[in-house]
C-alpha cells in the first residue's frame, strides 16, 4: 500500500488539475481576449490553442519555447537541427516568442521545414489534436516549463519529451522537496533532461528525473545580429553620447522602476557636482504593455525622455534631429542587442523583485559588465560563475546600485571574453546528447 500511495496521490492531483482547467477555461479565454486588446496576435489562430492544425510532415522535432527568452535560447539549437536536415515545429504561448520564431526562421517556414504554432491549452483533447497533426519524433521543452497535461499527453502519444537547457531554481527545488512533491513526481514523466550544469543535474536526479545529460547553457551560442550592433553604435553617436557614459537598463520589470529612477537621479547629481558630462540612460521595459506607463513615470521624475519609436525608423535610422534627452526609452521588441551595443554598463532587470533577474548572457556576449539586484535565483547558472569571474555583480538595493554606478566598473572586456569562451559549445553538446537519448529510447 505504501508503494501505491505516491501513485494514487499523483493521479488524484492530475484529476484535480484537469478539473481546475475546465472550470478556469472561461477565465483563460478572457485573459487571451483582454491581452489581445493591446496585442491582437493573442486573439489570432485561436483554434491552435485547442489542437486544431493543418497536418505537418511526421517525424519533426518539437521545440516548446513559451516566450521570447526561451525562443532566443533555442535558436542556435533549432538552426543546427535544420541545417542537418531535421524538420522542426515550435510552440509558444506569447506573441513575442511566436513573432521571433516567424522572423528568425522565415525562410525555413517558407520552405516547409519549420512550422510555428501556439502551444495547446492544458486540455487532453487539445494535445490529442496537436499530436495527430504533427506526430513529432520527440519534444524539447525549453528552460523551466512543467505542464502536467503536456507531459502526460506526450507519454500517451508515445512521444519522448525532454527538458532542454533546463535548470531547477533553488526556490523551486526547496519548495518541491519540502512539500507534497507532486511537481517532482510530474517531472519524472519526462523521458530525460538536458541540463545547464552539474548542480542542476544533481537536483533533477534527486527527485527522480532520469536520464540526465549536462549540456551547458545554449544562450552562450546565440547568434548576434551584426546590423543591430552597428545600429546601436550609430544611434549612440547620433545622440552625442560618445563622450559620456551610457547605461542600459535591460528588461526592467514592474516594481523596480523607482529603484532605477532613484539611481539615475542620484548619478546625475553626482556628475553635476563633479562637473562631468551627464550620463545617457537607455531604459528598456521587458513587456510592451509597460512602454507608455514607464515613459510617464520617467517624465514625472523630471527626466527628458526620447522614445525609440518617435526618433528612429524600422531600420533604427534617425527620422528627426538628435534631441537633448536624459533617457532613451526602448519601446520596441527584438532590438535588445542594439540597446546593449550602446552601453558601457548594463543593468539587467528583475533582480530587484522577488520574481528574480533575467538573462545576463546577452550583455556579456557583447563584453559589457553587468549589474543586477540580489534576486539571482532565477539565473543561478551562470550568474554564480559570472560573479566568481568578476564579470557580473549583484547589489542589494537602490543605494548600492547608485554606489556601484558612481564608482564604475573595472571589468576588462578580456575577462568577459575568457568567461564567455569557457562556456560556449552547448549547441553541439545538446544535439549529441539528444541523439544518444533517442537512440536508447
Amino acid at each position: 500500500m505504501t508503494d501505491r500511495f505516491p501513485f494514487i496521490k499523483l493521479r488524484l492531483g492530475l484529476m484535480a488539475y484537469s478539473a481546475l482547467w475546465w472550470v478556469g477555461l472561461p477565465f483563460v479565454l478572457f485573459y487571451l481576449w483582454r491581452r489581445g486588446g493591446r496585442d491582437p496576435v493573442y486573439r489570432a489562430h485561436l483554434g491552435e490553442r485547442f489542437g486544431r492544425h493543418q497536418a505537418f510532415q511526421p517525424g519533426a522535432i518539437w521545440v516548446h519555447a513559451v516566450s521570447l527568452g526561451e525562443l532566443r535560447s533555442a535558436v542556435p539549437m533549432i538552426r543546427a537541427l535544420l541545417d542537418r536536415g531535421d524538420r522542426v515545429v515550435t510552440t509558444h504561448f506569447t506573441p513575442a516568442g511566436r513573432r521571433e520564431a516567424e522572423q528568425v526562421f522565415a525562410r525555413d517556414i517558407a520552405a516547409g521545414k519549420l512550422q510555428v504554432v501556439w502551444v495547446p491549452l492544458e486540455l487532453g483533447f487539445a494535445y490529442r489534436g496537436f499530436f495527430k497533426a504533427f506526430r513529432p519524433r520527440c519534444g524539447l521543452v525549453m528552460e523551466v516549463e512543467i505542464w502536467p497535461r503536456m507531459i502526460v499527453a506526450a507519454r500517451g502519444a508515445g512521444v519522448p519529451l525532454f527538458m532542454c537547457n533546463a535548470q531547477y531554481p533553488s526556490k523551486s527545488y526547496a519548495r518541491d522537496t519540502a512539500r507534497t512533491g507532486l511537481r517532482a513526481q510530474v517531472m519524472r514523466g519526462f523521458a530525460g533532461a538536458l541540463v545547464k550544469s552539474d548542480l542542476q543535474a544533481k537536483r533533477f536526479a534527486s527527485v527522480g528525473v532520469t536520464p540526465i545529460h549536462v549540456t551547458g547553457e545554449l544562450r552562450f551560442d546565440q547568434t548576434i545580429p551584426p546590423q543591430l550592433l552597428a545600429a546601436g553604435v550609430a544611434v549612440r553617436a547620433w545622440l552625442g553620447a560618445n563622450d559620456s557614459r551610457v547605461i542600459t537598463i535591460a528588461s526592467a520589470v514592474q516594481g523596480e522602476d523607482d529603484t532605477y529612477i532613484t539611481a539615475i537621479l542620484g548619478l546625475r547629481k553626482a556628475h553635476l557636482a563633479r562637473k562631468l558630462v551627464m550620463p545617457l540612460v537607455v531604459y528598456v521595459p521587458r513587456k510592451p504593455e509597460r512602454f507608455e506607463d514607464v515613459a510617464k513615470v520617467l517624465e514625472a521624475a523630471g527626466l527628458v525622455v526620447g522614445k525609440r519609436s518617435a526618433l528612429l525608423d524600422a531600420a533604427l535610422q534617425p527620422i528627426a534631429t538628435a534631441p537633448q534627452i536624459d533617457v532613451l526609452l526602448g519601446d520596441s521588441l527584438g532590438e535588445m542587442y542594439a540597446y546593449l551595443a550602446m552601453a558601457d554598463t548594463v543593468i539587467v532587470g528583475g533582480g530587484f523583485t522577488p520574481k528574480g533577474a533575467h538573462n545576463i548572457i546577452e550583455p556579456l556576449a557583447l563584453r559589457k559588465p553587468v549589474l543586477t539586484g540580489q534576486q539571482t535565483w532565477t539565473i543561478e547558472f551562470p550568474f554564480a560563475e559570472a560573479e566568481a569571474a568578476g564579470v557580473a555583480r549583484s547589489v542589494p538595493d537602490g543605494a548600492a546600485l547608485l554606489a556601484a554606478l558612481t564608482v564604475g566598473s573595472t571589468t576588462s572586456p578580456a575577462a568577459i571574453e575568457a568567461f564567455f569562451n569557457a562556456h560556449s559549445g552547448a549547441t553541439r553538446r545538446t544535439i549529441t546528447a539528444l541523439d544518444q537519448l533517442l537512440t536508447s529510447h
